[in-house]
């Protein structure tokens, strides 16, 4: 076994639930997003490289990020910059990973792991990977799951089976997004925790996995070998990317697969993919208010103000409201209301290229 592992950062989302803040030419995870001078990507980077060598630490991101890639993480070996032609979800830029890893390291242990995450108290957090990566073996897989301390429907949900004292517990159900009623029952029911999207295998339990719940996915990259890590690699993924589904790993294996466990994390972690996940970890006003902006609120409770400080911006009788102006848009809209983005970010689109 390789002594250090690979860690796989999934870096190519558009973060079109940021919008407009995020833009489709620089989104989410390349900005401050939580005022700290890095944005989300070297937050995730500088969080995972005590785990392994700058040499290990893979970034999977669409082709048109590459240079900001390059520009925010220049430790990254360019080889190590893995650029997809289009948008196919974590399936496919997993099995990108996994296979290109396997051509040079078939006994590695990879740690894979959005762009987008906070977390604090990360000497827990470590300590919780660390046992992920001791509980990894040729068969199963592991994931992080946070015990959930609301019953939040904009994460998906774990069920294990509860066995007393264990640090890995074996994983029963996942559900993706429930509603609120549901939500609610699973906090209560002790045994279900929040999907944290962090991954960790050894290689070729991965690659297993892609043959037996993916056989054509698996088949697409199995034909790359002879071209990872040469001038022809990005012709080769250009036409595997035309061949391969739009596919989750969550959907793709973790829902099918028997041999999969979850590590409980029980310290703070956010996954900041939406105005609402950011607006619940920032601090607020005695109306339940952020306030970043320089503003006069009138009647105005449980909302989120984002607007340039050169602008006066005075809000008067909302309740559960966004307000944000980044550069030529001005969004306006219900705080929880997530699942619209993708239909404001489209006719945006329709109204020109520059407001996306």
């Amino acid at each position: 076994m390789e002594e250090n592992p690979f860690v796989v950062i999934m870096a190519g989302g558009i973060g079109s639930r940021f919008w407009p803040y995020s833009r489709d030419s620089y989104p989410k995870q390349f900005l401050d997003v939580l005022g700290t001078g890095r944005s989300m990507l070297q937050m995730t980077y500088e969080r995972f490289a005590p785990f392994t060598r700058k040499e290990r630490i893979m970034v999977v991101t669409n082709s048109k990020y590459a240079d900001l890639v390059k520009e925010q993480l220049p430790g990254v070996l360019a080889e190590n910059i893995l650029s997809e032609p289009t948008k196919r979800d974590t399936a496919t830029c997993i099995a990108y990973a996994s296979y290109k890893i396997r051509k040079k390291y078939p006994d590695a242990k990879v740690i894979v792991t959005p762009s987008d995450h906070m977390i604090l108290n990360e000497l827990l957090f470590h300590a919780k990977i660390t046992t992920a990566l001791e509980t990894a073996t040729d068969t199963n897989l592991v994931t992080i799951g946070i015990k959930p301390n609301r019953p939040d429907t904009g994460y998906g949900y774990i069920q294990y089976i509860d066995e007393p004292d264990a640090l890995v517990q074996k994983v029963k159900t996942f559900t993706e997004k429930p509603s609120a009623e549901l939500a609610e029952t699973f906090i209560q029911s002790g045994d279900f925790v929040w999907n944290s999207g962090i991954f960790i295998w050894k290689n070729k339990s991965i690659i297993h996995a892609f043959e037996r719940y993916l056989p054509e996915l698996a088949e697409v990259f199995e034909e790359g070998q002879e071209f990872w890590y040469t001038e022809t690699e990005q012709e080769f993924i250009l036409r595997a990317y035309s061949l391969v589904k739009n596919l989750s790993i969550d959907y793709g294996v973790m829902e099918k697969s028997d041999s999969v466990y979850v590590v409980l994390g029980d310290f703070t972690w956010a996954d900041l993919g939406s105005w609402k996940g950011l607006y619940e970890l920032q601090p607020r006003d005695q109306n339940n208010n952020v306030v970043d902006a320089n503003a006069l609120l009138y009647d105005t409770q449980n909302t989120f103000i984002k607007v340039n400080s050169g602008k006066l911006v005075v809000v008067h009788g909302l309740n559960n409201y966004l307000i944000n102006e980044s550069d030529n848009v001005l969004l306006i809209c219900k705080l929880d209301a997530e699942t619209r983005f993708r239909e404001f970010v489209g006719d945006a689109k329709n109204k020109g290229e520059g407001f996306v």
